[in-house]
């Protein structure tokens, strides 16, 4: 049974029956959260609703935040359709940020749908225990909440260094107004909330599929003490996860992923998030979005599948660069499965050709809605944290071990790194093209120290060579691209205006 998620807001709009397994939006009617949790049932709509905002973020603002922001994707510029700023801005590293704060768009998203999450598992984690129903059920709906609010404290705090940190449900606009915690204070609730979420959740062969799992929240766990360099205490997580928890790497990295309808959820999957294709709701576009423009009904057919191809003019967003291409070693099975090509007849770029996400491309029944699912957390990252860890304490052969088993599975030889630096660097670049367009490069860059250096040098690249980066003939970056180099983003603009702490 896929996981069921519904839309609801539990001061404004009330919480009724879910006879589906995916979202729905609930109507305004006459219950309110004060007299809604009382039992069972409740608390799993509850939620459910925690889950939703995850399926908007997602599909339209990680990728550019995360992966667009760095030197793995890029802005390909569709002078037909003209530059969509919010969104060329954070490619070309110049969103406008004066006194910590920006009016980007995409900024404001992300931060919105974060605290959708943490308002809706506020709301659950203040009643669950108060409400008695079946203890296992409670202790797995209360889990969820608790992973659910760790992950969006630990997107935001990596987003912008700093935030409002709130535990309890806002009832008045003064509770609205909270000073920003720094990031140590924010670092230590998300560590509090996912290590008991890791105690109270089941594994994934208990679990119900596409619902946070033991393992998912040992991994949350890991993954922030890495960004930490808490190296000795990711160890022995990484190892629980491996030993027990019965996550598997596919044999082959281009079943890794979930197709429009099926392979969800797959051995190998430790989060992901739900999508299902058709007419309720429920579904995403990220291809489209991604795919270089204009591009004509026959030139998409190949790549979608549809019965129903059309032509777009838009935007050109995630575009493979040739820096990330080139990373790939000889034989890499990765990247055939990852990036594929495309000719746009319409195309001002001189040769025409571009590379896309073939990753998420997959066939589908109708134009613009897709129903394959978003990886979070895989095996394979499992593993290279593992790594990661054992290197930092000095453990490079042992690091091998793990490092090899994600080379193997992509048809590489082992690694020749034997010193600690080498090795390093190796996961480093492993990393990259195993978890490329899963939303990873930018935090790798922020948490490694290393966003000047690569970045820099890549902006420098993009200058030099507009036409190397998908520009037209002619055209060349803004005079602002590559000036704002920082590991943080500006808070946004719009909440500024609203409280008087930032």
């Amino acid at each position: 049974m896929k996981i069921r998620y519904i839309a609801a807001w539990f001061l404004a709009t009330a919480l009724t029956g879910c006879g589906d397994k995916f979202l729905r939006v609930i109507p305004e009617t006459a219950l309110s959260s004060g007299i809604f949790f009382t039992s069972q049932n409740d608390f799993q709509q509850a939620v459910n609703a925690a889950y939703v905002p995850l399926r908007q973020m997602f599909n339209e603002r990680a990728w550019i935040l995360e992966e667009m922001h760095s030197d793995n994707t890029y802005y390909a510029r569709n002078v037909l359709y003209g530059a969509v700023d919010a969104t060329e801005n954070v490619a070309d590293f110049a969103i406008p940020t004066a006194a910590g704060v920006t009016a980007n768009d995409n900024v404001l998203v992300q931060y919105r749908l974060n605290y959708q999450i943490i308002s809706r598992a506020n709301q659950i984690l203040v009643l669950i225990d108060d409400v008695e129903f079946d203890e296992v059920a409670k202790n797995n709906l209360k889990g969820q909440a608790l992973f659910l609010r760790a992950f969006a404290y630990f997107d935001l705090i990596r987003l912008f260094g700093k935030v409002p940190l709130h535990l309890e449900p806002v009832t008045s606009r003064e509770d609205a107004a909270l000073k920003l915690s720094t990031a140590e204070e924010v670092y230590a609730q998300i560590e509090k909330d996912a290590t008991e979420a890791s105690t109270l959740l089941p594994n994934k062969a208990k679990q119900e599929p596409g619902r946070a799992t033991s393992g998912a929240a040992k991994t949350l766990l890991a993954n922030l003490y890495l960004t930490q360099k808490k190296w000795a205490q990711v160890e022995p997580l990484m190892k629980d996860v491996i030993t027990n928890d019965g996550y598997t790497l596919m044999p082959d990295y281009a079943n890794a992923f979930s197709t429009t309808t099926g392979n969800k959820n797959n051995q190998e999957s430790v989060f992901e998030i739900q999508y299902m294709e058709g007419s309720a709701g429920y579904n995403g576009n990220q291809i489209y979005r991604f795919l270089p423009s204009p591009i004509t009904a026959a030139e998409i057919a190949p790549i979608t599948g549809t019965a129903n191809p059309q032509g777009t003019s838009q935007e050109s967003n995630n575009i493979p660069t040739p820096d990330l291409i080139a990373a790939y070693e000889t034989g890499d099975k990765r990247k055939e499965a990852s990036i594929g090509y495309v000719t746009l007849s319409s195309s001002q770029v001189e040769n025409k050709v571009y590379p896309y996400i073939k990753k998420y491309a997959k066939t589908h029944a109708l134009h613009n809605n897709t129903g394959q699912n978003w990886p979070v957390y895989r095996y394979a990252e499992v593993l290279l944290f593992m790594a990661e860890s054992l290197n930092e304490q000095g453990k490079t052969a042992d690091a091998a071990t793990y490092l090899n088993q994600v080379r193997t599975r992509a048809g590489l030889a082992a690694t020749t790194a034997s010193s600690q630096a080498t090795m390093r660097e190796a996961i480093f670049k492993e990393r990259r093209v195993e978890l490329a367009f899963e939303n990873k490069r930018w935090f790798d860059l922020t948490r490694t120290g290393r966003v000047k250096e690569i970045i820099g040098a890549y902006g420098a690249k993009v200058k030099a060579n507009p036409a190397a980066y998908y520009f037209p003939k002619g055209a060349v970056p803004p005079p602002n691209a590559f000036t704002v180099l920082d590991d943080y983003y500006g808070l946004p603009a719009v909440e500024a205006a609203l409280t008087p702490h930032f």
